[in-house]
């Protein structure tokens, strides 16, 4: 089913239950993030059974949360709303991620006709996929209401996260450095151009208010909107155009995370999950098109040559990222519907709703993964890993070495060369099954023989690091040895009944009175 903005969405999880709405008068700073911490760790609604693929963390998420009663703003506060495998399931319109990941594999690697009959039977798919493409049109209801000079950040129920977050003095935040606030939006889609060639980009970061019209843009150097940023400071451009967006089809902040090959745009995959192109509209005060059934849309300008502290911030870490310059935004116009619902979220300790917006794409993304590294048949990354700090990998080993062979070129694939420990088993390991992979580490690694340690790039976010952005990063090979890995003695077979024993205990069991 796809939805065309996020309130029909949120609609139609009120109607399955998974949403609940809160009346009481509630405060945006801290107090909206305690509630939802406390509700995202909670049973999920509707009772679903978790994965398989995530048997011990997946029952967790709670419900959506909408506050209709958000002090010092008119507008109300949804958030939570993808925080659970069944919500992200109906967001992406499955009953399963891998169903979308068998989709997905062909959008990214095409399987390409050789012969006229093939060509034909195409035909139909390829003239599909030419539909999901972004249209832009004139008008939308995004700009139903339209504020220039006297657009306000403060008139958006935007949330403070955790206690420190923006604090001067903490965080490696000069004490006599601008105060601004500690409120971060934390769940919109940053527009940006390359000015080259006028191609888009959504990322999700984070976005510190700093005053009613000024904020601070946190993107890392790895950033596609960090690297727009350099291109427009390196023609001499003074300031470079920025939409931030609320809401609209809610498959978008999900597009927005996602780890898409360089030729596949954020929209265009947007498109492709919803069915259908996302509608555009051009923006009012800057060079810009957006989602015209977004909620909101924060026009403005980045300035190129102007830094400001942002942070520290309450990451998924589950620790305080510190503080650190980064560039200048200020709001040129703020248009919405005329009864808008504001997006936001709060990252912290997993589970958090970050946690299954991960989930969804370790399960949608394993056939490009897979098409990358053909050596790898599943992988997992486990809730106290954070995303980055642990994979675990299987593989069908075939000669000396290939575990270390497979772990260089996981450092090699995008965004997974910030895995500080990648875990490499045997075909017949439950990777999902974190107390497997830690019984074969136990049973098949010798720390100087197995163990890899290499230095590169690190995530920013990681304070362990001895460098900002890079570090020492290890690969762990729990596979069985063979031959011309080392050993000097044979490595024995894991205990197992045969079948036919088996078998019989099966057919009698109930004879032995259990």
């Amino acid at each position: 089913m796809a939805f065309t903005d996020l309130r029909s969405f949120i609609e139609h999880l009120d109607k399955l239950g998974q949403l609940k709405r809160i009346t009481a008068p509630v405060d945006p700073i801290l107090e909206i993030s305690a509630i939802t911490d406390r509700v995202s760790k909670s049973p999920a609604a509707g009772g679903h059974a978790p994965p398989k693929t995530d048997p011990y963390h997946g029952q967790a998420g709670g419900h959506a949360l909408l506050f209709e009663n958000v002090k010092g703003s008119d507008i109300p506060c949804a958030i939570n709303v993808f925080g659970s495998y069944e919500r992200m399931r109906q967001c992406l319109g499955v009953s399963s991620f891998e169903t979308l990941a068998e989709r997905v594999q062909s959008l990214v690697k095409p399987e390409m006709p050789t012969t006229l009959m093939a060509k034909m039977k195409k035909l139909p798919e390829l003239a599909k996929l030419a539909g999901i493409g972004p249209k832009v049109g004139k008008s939308g209801i995004c700009q139903q209401v339209v504020k220039t000079d006297d657009a306000s950040f403060f008139d958006l129920p935007i949330i403070q996260c955790w206690p420190h977050d923006g604090e001067c003095g903490y965080g490696g935040r000069p004490a006599d450095a601008e105060k601004g606030t500690g409120r971060y939006i934390t769940m919109a889609g940053i527009y940006t151009l390359n000015p080259d060639n006028g191609e888009r980009n959504v990322g999700m970061y984070r976005v510190q208010v700093m005053d009613e019209k000024r904020a601070a843009m946190h993107w890392h150097v790895h950033h596609d909107g960090a690297a727009h940023f350099r291109r427009y400071k390196a023609r001499g451009d003074a300031k470079m155009p920025v939409a931030i967006v609320f809401g609209g089809e809610p498959v978008l902040p999900y597009a927005a995370t996602c780890p898409l090959p360089p030729d596949v745009s954020e929209l265009l995959f947007a498109g492709f999950l919803n069915g259908k192109g996302i509608e555009l509209v051009p923006c009012k005060t800057i060079p810009m098109e957006v989602p015209a059934n977004a909620e909101i849309v924060i026009e403005g300008w980045v300035d190129t040559n102007e830094l400001i502290w942002e942070g520290p911030f309450g990451d998924h870490t589950g620790f305080f990222s510190l503080a650190d310059k980064y560039p200048l935004f200020e709001v040129s116009a703020i248009t919405h519907r005329r009864d808008p619902i504001y997006l936001t979220t709060i990252v912290g300790l997993p589970p958090q709703e970050d946690y299954y917006l991960g989930k969804a794409t370790e399960r949608v993304f394993l056939p490009l993964l897979k098409t990358l590294i053909p050596d790898i048949i599943d992988y997992h990354l486990p809730m106290f890993g954070a995303f980055h700090n642990f994979v675990f990998v299987k593989i069908a080993k075939h000669y000396p070495m290939h575990a270390r062979k497979v772990m260089s070129s996981i450092w090699g694939a995008g965004q997974m060369m910030f895995s500080k420990f990648i875990v490499v088993v045997d075909e017949d390991v439950d990777v999902h099954d974190e107390q497997d992979v830690m019984f074969h580490i136990g049973a098949n690694v010798d720390p100087r023989r197995d163990m890899m340690i290499v230095d590169g790039p690190l995530d920013i976010l990681d304070h362990a690091s001895p460098y900002y952005g890079s570090g020492s990063k290890v690969g762990i090979d729990a596979t069985r040895k063979i031959e011309g890995e080392g050993i000097v003695r044979d490595f024995p077979d894991l205990l197992t009944m045969t079948p036919e024993i088996e078998a019989l205990v099966s057919q009698r069991w109930d004879e032995y009175g259990f």
